[in-house]
């Protein structure tokens, strides 16, 4: 992806020697590695939204899948994440819910026709920590919903991550974080770009990471895409 690679971004970045770019665009920049390296050479976002590990034995490509290494991930990143953005909205998984540090609320994803199962039988929901003051009521708009009610599944890149988000629910997410226009949205914890993608989609930039690098190529074919399915 050498050749992607572009020197005068506009992305809020500092670089240090030897942080290249995975791909970039005029919109997006990927980074292949641990986010626990690249954080600390970011300059502050306008959100923070990611969908990390739910420390099941989901069979990532570069990550052992536990309890313990989610623990140590959060110990870790969040820190830096909550002193980078004002905002920030995280898909826990339910039984992570306790992981994270106290949020400023809880949005909701309803998913009626299930999401996976749980010890109380189908899991028809899926919360969003948030962290940070409501956008809209900050700049005076008015109260907007807490919550998403979606069957929309996954598909846009063809099976290759074990749990992808559904692109309709980060274009929620994006502007229900997001008041305005612009921006840069940073996803430590990429996967196969579907956060980065629902942001260049909404005209934002963005900022995303991933440790293993097949998914990060799937991430750039994405990214390359000049029209998306904007109605999903």
């Amino acid at each position: 992806m050498e050749d992607a690679v572009q020197r005068d971004s506009p992305l809020p970045t500092r670089w240090e020697a030897g942080m290249k770019p995975y791909y970039q665009d005029e919109d997006v920049v990927i980074y292949h590695a641990d986010c626990r390296d690249v954080l600390p050479t970011l300059e502050p976002v306008d959100l923070v939204l990611t969908d990390p590990p739910y420390a099941n034995n989901t069979q990532y490509l570069s990550y052992d899948d536990t309890k313990d290494n989610l623990s140590s991930l959060v110990q870790s990143v969040m820190p830096q994440l909550l002193a980078m953005a004002d905002r920030i909205a995280i898909t826990p998984g339910v039984g992570n819910l306790w992981e994270y540090p106290r949020p400023t609320w809880v949005l909701n994803w309803t998913s009626p026709a299930g999401v996976g199962s749980g010890p109380w039988g189908f899991c028809c929901w899926q919360p969003i920590l948030v962290y940070g003051k409501d956008p809209y009521l900050s700049a005076g708009l008015g109260r907007k919903p807490d919550t998403i009610v979606s069957n929309e599944r996954a598909s846009v890149d063809g099976g290759n991550h074990p749990c992808p988000k559904p692109l309709v629910l980060m274009r929620w997410l994006i502007e229900r974080c997001m008041a305005h226009a612009g921006g840069t949205i940073l996803d430590p914890f990429m996967g196969s770009g579907t956060t980065l993608r629902a942001a260049k989609d909404l005209g934002r930039k963005a900022i995303g990471i991933e440790i293993s690098e097949r998914y990060c190529e799937i991430a750039a074919k994405r990214m390359s895409q000049s029209v998306m399915e904007l109605g999903l």
